[in-house]
């Protein structure tokens, strides 16, 4: 076989690898999702047999970060470094599957107690997706490190918030929505039974990649000498580290502006753009299709144009613009609001595309697995802050959809100026290749 053959051939298992790596996280993301098109199943307690209320659903949903926030993140990561994407993974992937398996089962059981498993359940899946993210990533780093990595990542980001989408399109069709109906346990698990069928899917292919990853690392960790094993002492390092303290910042302060905003987008853009419910969830769902197109096409762009970290300036500029025309834009004439989630998408897109492959360039390989869960961890606890305060602006009595949308316009600005910051510490390092095409 020839050299430029057995180069394709390598190619072609990165590939392959890729897609028993996404699968599993394309499932984490549409069960997370699940309910969000159909959540007026729980506006009162006796529309379903379950006799889940607000509270109840809202119990639910608030596990996901419980133990990402409370330690669980910071340990797992070390204990990926140190036991390797297979063992490690094989772990996390197990507790994202066990978790959803009990969400179902309180769903299924409709025991009196069903609300406080699904929380249980929901706590050991959100910790188990977060850290079967972090495998992922720190995978793909490995996988694609000669070359193509910002476009894995973007694939990964795409077909991962397409499991989104499928949730937001599908479940209203698993449960129909109708009249004096009260919907019972199996009409309700329907969407979580869906989700665990895709469960399935992504354990085999999971099973796949670790073979996979077996024959390219024969060694478990995959460094290649005993000087490059992790040791605890180097998961301190990351903290001394100045580029992750100004990724993690950026990653905070952008998804926040993002994703909390999301959470509340219906009560800000029915009133400012004077729309019907049904319209504003239209206009949301841009955010998630858009990332789909664009996050693999924004991340081949910067595998051969390079310039990550102007991309990155760029993506935080245009999510800035969005809030302003959200807050500013004329009252009731949807056309800002269409404009500005369009906007919003594009940096959606186009900041992760740069901002994740980054993450390999500035630490060793041996604590990667501990960086990125780090930085997850920093997202986790932005995120539940940002949300918070944004309920509260909104539920206060001063609140205002313009309110809210200063706070997350300030967000935007201060992710602008962490982008600009990491940045300059660029250019103050040629060596770690932040702005270089992929070779």
């Amino acid at each position: 076989m020839t050299a430029s053959a057995r180069r394709s051939l390598s190619r072609g298992a990165c590939w392959i690898a890729l897609l028993c790596l996404v699968v599993p996280m394309f499932a984490s993301y549409y069960f997370d999702d699940m309910f969000s098109s159909i959540s007026y199943l729980f506006q009162d307690s006796g529309l379903t047999q379950l006799g889940w209320d607000e509270n109840d659903y809202g119990k639910y949903t608030s596990g996901y970060s419980v133990l990402c926030i409370f330690g669980g993140l910071a340990l797992f990561g070390i204990l990926l470094d140190k036991w390797g994407v297979r063992v490690a993974g094989t772990l996390y992937v197990g507790m994202m599957v066990a978790g959803a398996g009990l969400v179902t089962w309180a769903i299924l059981s409709g025991q009196k107690s069903s609300a406080t498993l699904a929380y249980a359940g929901c706590m050991v899946f959100g910790l188990g997706s977060e850290m079967a993210g972090t495998v992922v990533n720190r995978s793909i780093g490995r996988w694609f490190k000669d070359g193509g990595m910002a476009l894995a990542m973007g694939l990964h980001l795409a077909i991962a918030r397409l499991g989104t989408a499928f949730a937001l399109v599908v479940s209203p069709k698993l449960v129909v929505q109708q009249a004096d109906h009260v919907y019972s346990l199996a009409e309700t698990a329907r969407p979580a039974l869906l989700g665990m069928g895709l469960m399935a899917v992504g354990l085999i292919l999971w099973a796949v990649f670790v073979a996979l990853d077996a024959k390219r690392f024969p060694k478990l960790g995959g460094t290649a000498n005993k000087s490059d094993d992790f040791r605890f002492a180097d998961a301190f390092k990351v903290l001394g580290n100045k580029n992750f303290w100004l990724l993690g910042l950026l990653c905070v302060l952008f998804y926040s502006s993002i994703i909390a905003f999301k959470k509340f987008a219906g009560a800000i853009l029915i009133p400012r753009f004077d729309i019907p419910a049904q319209a504003a969830g239209w206009m949301v769902s841009m955010l998630p299709f858009s990332t789909v197109i664009f996050a693999p096409l924004f991340g081949l762009m910067v595998d051969k144009v390079g310039k990550g970290t102007r991309w990155m300036i760029f993506g935080s500029i245009l999510a800035l613009a969005a809030h302003l025309l959200l807050a500013f834009a004329p009252s009731g004439v949807p056309f800002w609001g269409y404009l500005a989630m369009a906007m919003l998408g594009f940096g959606y897109s186009l900041v992760p595309a740069a901002l994740w492959p980054s993450v390999p360039k500035i630490v060793p390989d041996k604590i990667l697995g501990t960086t990125f869960a780090l930085i997850y961890w920093v997202q986790n606890l932005g995120l539940l802050v940002f949300k918070r305060l944004a309920g509260g602006i909104l539920g206060s009595e001063s609140g205002t959809p313009v309110t809210v949308e200063l706070m997350f316009t300030g967000l935007c600005v201060a992710a602008l100026l962490a982008a600009i910051l990491f940045a300059r510490n660029s250019r103050k390092h040629p060596e770690l290749r932040l702005d270089a095409p992929s070779r």
